[in-house]
């Protein structure tokens, strides 16, 4: 109650009045001598946002691009996630990983590992291929070479790009996703 009577508003506002003023002098001074009056870190901003949104119009024009793009690639896995369809995902990525694998000790036991999480029917995150791939897998996993699911992996990467890739685009994630680098381009270009 003190403090509150011991307050004088016309002092506060003259102080606050002279701040303002001081301000405003320095700043017209800067505008005068040719400073910046945008920080440096705006034009990266609006540099860097520019190339996100390049680069998520770029996603639309092939599925390559899209994995190719790491941005691209968690995105698109966040929308298989969605859709309780990341297993197709995620077995290509363990083939890319399996074909990597420089060790022929270690192939054999990859390819098994892959082989049961994936492709073996009622495997804990099955993927959709027909029969005959299947059991050409099968028989090719025995072998171990570094190509072993190369058939599989080709099967469920036309799968995803038939059918979830066309889905992702349309998808209120990646929609999202451009107008949101739109609206922030819009709104660092009047700054």
């Amino acid at each position: 109650m003190m403090y509150l009577n011991s307050f004088n508003p016309d002092a506060f506002l003259c102080g606050r009045a002279k701040e303002l003023r001081s301000s405003i002098g320095t700043l017209i001074h800067k505008v005068d001598v040719g400073h910046k009056l945008v920080p440096s870190s705006l034009y990266k901003k609006k540099d860097t946002q520019k190339n996100c949104t390049k680069e998520a119009m770029r996603w639309k024009e092939s599925f390559s691009q899209l994995l190719c793009s790491k941005d691209g690639f968690s995105a698109f896995r966040t929308f298989l996630k969605t859709e309780f369809s990341e297993e197709n995902l995620e077995f290509w990525v363990a083939c890319e990983d399996y074909k990597k694998t420089l060790s022929t000790n270690k192939l054999h036991s990859k390819a098994q590992c892959i082989f049961q999480e994936f492709l073996q029917t009622g495997a804990p995150r099955e993927v959709n291929i027909d029969h005959q791939t299947r059991e050409f897998t099968r028989q090719q996993v025995a072998s171990a070479c570094h190509n072993c699911f190369d058939a599989a992996q080709e099967q469920t990467r036309i799968l995803m790009e038939k059918d979830s890739y066309p889905r992702f685009l349309k998808s209120p994630l990646y929609q999202k996703m451009l107008s949101q680098s739109s609206i922030k381009k819009i709104k660092l270009s009047f700054t």
